[in-house]
């Protein structure tokens, strides 16, 4: 576990900054480049995780700190834990084509989750549609909206891989709560049943799916209203 921090062969760090879900204000975009000049940045890169990269010198590291805390922005976080959560602009005010709020329910993974201690890395990615900018079907654990505030669950997904991994379709139509405490879950049966640095694609595929799938009270629980109308009209409700 650490910061998001490398040492590159040319001998400049690779520094990696993390906002909410990939989101600057003006102002904060203003305050990076004026922060890339004064910490002699060679370049910024933006990730395909929504971070952005400030490569620069080794002995400007914590003047880039301070700048980037004040902000209100973070170094970003490397290792065996929950990365930053991917989440695409998915409301009414960023795309025309999302179902529902998941951007704040992307911000509100990564305040609850990121930097927890977990087995192997676990990426974490949410969309606001089927189409799914954001790799939710690659993903560890992976929310899709298919309606307001109704959401389908993926996991065990694996992408960045010579053996990519399709996640598995364990929960449909629940609310966010329903995503926040499902993940949840998922992490204590993730850290109880993994071995030292396996994948949850690995795990899943060792123990068995069923040690990881929410119970039917649970789903009940927490699906969505407009769900659990259909369900019931259609005889399959509990």
């Amino acid at each position: 576990m650490g910061d998001a921090i490398f040492r590159q062969r040319s001998g400049v760090l690779g520094v990696g900054i993390v906002s909410k879900c990939g989101l600057l204000t003006p102002a904060q975009l203003a305050g990076l480049g004026k922060l890339a000049e004064t910490t002699g940045c060679q370049y910024c890169k933006m990730t395909t995780r929504q971070t952005l990269i400030f490569l620069i010198p080794s002995d400007r590291l914590e003047e880039l700190r301070k700048g980037v805390a004040a902000l209100g922005l973070r170094i970003g976080v490397f290792g065996e834990i929950v990365r930053n959560v991917k989440a695409c602009a998915g409301n009414k005010d960023l795309c025309q084509r999302a179902l529902s709020d998941v951007f704040n329910l992307g911000g509100e993974l990564q305040d609850r989750f990121m930097n927890r201690p977990t087995p192997r890395d676990f990426k974490i990615s949410v969309a606001g549609c089927h189409r799914g900018c954001t790799d939710p079907y690659c993903a560890d654990y992976g929310i899709v909206a298919t309606g307001e505030d109704t959401y389908n669950i993926y996991l065990g997904g694996r992408g960045g891989s010579r053996k990519p991994v399709h996640g598995t379709l364990i929960a449909e139509g629940i609310n966010g709560e329903g995503a926040v405490a499902l993940l949840e879950s998922i992490l204590k049966t993730y850290t109880e049943c993994a071995e030292p640095k396996e994948r949850i694609c690995n795990t899943i595929e060792r123990v068995g799916l069923e040690r990881f799938l929410p119970s039917e009270d649970f789903l009940a629980k927490y699906r969505s209203r407009e769900e659990s109308d259909f369900l019931s009209f259609a005889g399959l409700g509990g």
